[in-house]
């Protein structure tokens, strides 16, 4: 039960209670913050909610909820820079992206502080996890940037915990986030009832220990691929050009396509360059097309190139792959935009799918990587390699090339991925970085490498978001459920 109001500030126990109150909020606040945003420290993030977990049931229920929704808040702040500057969002909608998360963070752990205090240890353990996951679900369908802000994301260093996706996509990376912290904050605040903490312990250690072993045997015991095939990547870091006429923008391609040639010297069967290389007019995409018709039967190997083609007012941010044979063999369009940013792009609804002599390919454009539905869709398909031309903001290369990473261990491909001003990637399907190179600090970067093209058929391709859905009936069931007879 709540404690009655402190009425003095000169109460030691009240005092002691607001210091209390203060360090959780602190510890939960530096741990997010180090933990979470642009380039975090995994390990961290297993410890964020723990702080303040542990000193809720001591606070009275106002304060409680406070010094969780400050901690977020302020944990938070490592993505302003990123927010206010690169992506220019205004400072009301910066905070009204902070205030959200940072609001049912504290209703979540009010929930936890509710079930501690009543005795249900279990509840307490379990809700809190299926409760964001639930949240997080939630945001992914129906925010224009799917994913991106999912905790899951901070965890693409620690491979084991990563391959848990394959079977339950991105959110059975969350539900074990906010598990171990939960149950340790449960076993160690509540006095008494030892049975029901150890047997609370055991079944937390072990499902995070079946995720762990999991992960460890999928990463070592990984399938030889049947085939592979060496892949160029090429894009450009400093060199920020659009051009937005077709007379600069051949001159920018005709580089591009000069450029391209060492890459197939050194072998490369396929090259990826970046998303949007410059906005050309249709008349021009036809010149664009008998360049790289021409360039991709002289080289012998297929070429991605990234075009916005159309005006001004209303384009189609497209990736054309030529064909070694010298022809236009597949056209993607873009599904999911930037907001803001590319407003005036029309979207894509079609995906793009090749059998080639080494398997079956794909495409995706950079954002859209941000959703898994759209790459499970490939993943049904039997994509071994998905080839993925981008554009990042320099600042957000790490994190948003991480995310398209994830996309291959959740549906199971090898990814290609060119970004301008960011990364150039390839990433097989287990999450393994095969081969980077850093392309944001350079007019113009390039690299090759070996890429298995081998598809996994993935439970997760074939079932979706089911674990998800499982979290949200699991958190109604234990919302709704009986307290514990003889809970206060």
């Amino acid at each position: 039960m709540d404690s009655k109001p402190e009425s003095s500030h000169a109460n030691p126990v009240a005092r002691k209670s607001i210091l209390l109150a203060a360090c959780g909020m602190i510890g939960t606040a530096a741990l997010l913050f180090l933990g979470t945003g642009l380039h975090p420290l995994w390990w961290l993030t297993w410890l964020a909610p723990l702080p303040v977990l542990l000193v809720s049931p001591r606070s009275v229920r106002g304060r409680a909820f406070w010094m969780a929704a400050l901690a977020w808040f302020l944990g938070g702040l490592n993505m302003w820079p990123y927010l206010l500057t690169t992506l220019a969002v205004p400072v009301p909608l910066a905070l009204f992206l902070s205030a959200l998360p940072s609001c049912l963070f504290g209703f979540s752990v009010l929930l936890f502080r509710r079930s501690i205090l009543r005795g249900d240890l279990w509840k307490a353990a379990f809700s809190f996890p299926a409760f964001w996951v639930v949240f997080e679900y939630l945001i992914s369908a129906t925010s224009p940037n799917g994913t991106f802000p999912n905790l899951g994301y901070t965890q693409m260093n620690f491979l084991p915990v990563l391959q848990v996706a394959s079977l339950v996509g991105i959110w059975g990376i969350t539900f074990c986030l906010f598990l171990l912290p939960a149950t340790l904050a449960a076993v160690f605040n509540q006095p008494g009832v030892m049975s029901q903490k150890r047997r609370l312990a055991a079944a937390a250690g072990a499902f995070l220990a079946l995720v762990v072993g999991y992960g460890s045997w999928r990463v070592m015991f990984t399938p030889a691929p049947g085939h592979s095939v060496k892949v160029g990547l090429m894009a450009t870091g400093t060199i920020t050009a659009f051009p937005r006429d077709d007379a600069a923008a051949l001159e920018l391609l005709r580089d591009y396509s000069n450029k391209a040639e060492s890459l197939a010297a050194q072998g490369a069967g396929v090259i990826v360059l970046p998303e949007k290389i410059a906005l050309i007019s249709d008349q021009g995409t036809g010149q664009a097309d008998a360049l790289f018709s021409a360039a991709s039967a002289r080289m012998r190997a297929s070429i991605v190139v990234g075009l916005d083609r159309g005006t001004r007012i209303r384009r189609f941010n497209e990736a054309r792959l030529y064909s070694p044979e010298g022809t236009l063999a597949a056209v993607y369009g873009k599904h999911h935009m930037i907001p803001g940013f590319e407003d005036v792009d029309m979207p894509g609804t079609t995906i793009a799918v090749l059998d080639r002599p080494s398997g079956v390919w794909g495409i995706q454009i950079c954002k859209d990587m941000d959703f898994p539905g759209l790459s499970r869709q490939y993943g049904a398909q039997g994509v071994g390699l998905l080839l993925v031309p981008a554009w990042d903001f320099t600042l957000d290369g790490w994190l948003h090339g991480r995310m398209a990473v994830m996309r291959g261990v959740e549906s199971g491909f090898t990814i290609a991925r060119a970004a301008k001003q960011g990364l150039l990637t390839i990433s097989d399907d287990r999450g393994r970085i095969v081969a980077e190179q850093d392309a944001a600090t350079v007019p113009f970067a390039s690299l090759a490498a070996m890429a298995p093209v081998h598809h996994d058929d993935t439970l997760y391709a074939r079932w979706g978001d089911w674990f998800a859905w499982l979290n949200a009936a699991g958190f109604v069931a234990l919302l709704l459920g009986r307290r514990r007879r003889g809970a206060a």
